[in-house]
């Protein structure tokens, strides 16, 4: 647990703060990649809160919650579970538009018992769940998981808070801000793409003998080298297309050459 009233920790944290949405305020331009912004958005709360894994969900048009981003494999899972099951912090997160924090999933009483059993499997003993709201219009949520029991500091919620509301705008974009119908198409293309690099993901995963996890990042490593969009790759790969081959061949060097750093 961070120790916030050191004044060390305290100047690390608001340089790293500032920096963080300097790097999310950058990727805000015209056409920029809604999943690989809320993906690296999952990847800096953990890196920037003390929280040991974050999962962000989007609704679509008919208002069903879909995973967009997480931070590991094992809260991907567990976020699917939580949406097949129909019961978690962001489910009442979304729907209330309010914070959800749940501080000891190993408590008797839960309001998810399934889910937080399952929590408990994966590794995780706390939740907080931040709305993806603007004004009265929630776009979805972001989960914040913790290992240990207890509440987070009132810092930790703020920026997190903060954190889920610079998302929310730039998923709403300045432009669809003046019409809704901008805003449902947009998410709904998010969720489309969704789809096509989850399949992608595994169809290079089978190919490479490599992890989903590895696939994920060789396909995200490509997009940005090559300033492609992740969903383009992600058909690529489907497709078949060389491109196939000179991920496989990247991924092989990688291997022959020792683990990333």
């Amino acid at each position: 647990m961070l120790d916030y009233a050191d004044p060390e920790v305290r100047q690390m944290l608001d340089r790293k703060i500032v920096q963080t949405f300097v790097e999310l305020a950058d990727t805000l331009v015209v056409d920029f990649d809604v999943i690989d912004f809320l993906q690296m958005l999952a990847e800096r709360c953990v890196r920037l809160l003390d929280v040991d894994a974050a999962g962000i969900l989007l609704a679509d048009e008919r208002g069903s919650l879909t995973l967009v981003a997480a931070s590991s494999d094992q809260v991907r899972l567990l976020e699917l579970f939580q949406l097949q099951t129909e019961e978690g912090p962001c489910l009442d997160c979304y729907s209330s538009g309010q914070i959800v924090t749940c501080a000891d999933l190993t408590a008797e009483r839960q309001p998810w018992p399934r889910f937080a059993e399952a929590a408990q499997r994966a590794g995780y003993a706390a939740v907080q769940a931040f709305p993806l709201r603007l004004r009265d219009q929630t776009l979805g949520a972001m989960n914040l998981f913790s290992h240990t029991p207890g509440v987070p500091p009132d810092q930790t919620s703020a920026v997190a808070q903060a954190l889920a509301d610079v998302a929310t705008i730039g998923i709403t974009h300045e432009r669809t801000l003046r019409q809704h119908q901008l805003v449902t198409e947009q998410l709904q293309y998010a969720l489309n793409n969704r789809v096509i690099i989850e399949q992608a993901k595994g169809m290079l995963a089978e190919r490479a003998q490599i992890s989903v996890a590895d696939a994920f990042t060789a396909m995200r490593s490509y997009a940005r080298s090559h300033n492609q969009h992740l969903s383009a790759v992600a058909a690529q790969v489907i497709n078949q297309d060389p491109l196939l081959t000179d991920l496989l061949q990247t991924q092989h060097r990688t291997t022959e050459d020792g683990p990333r750093i």
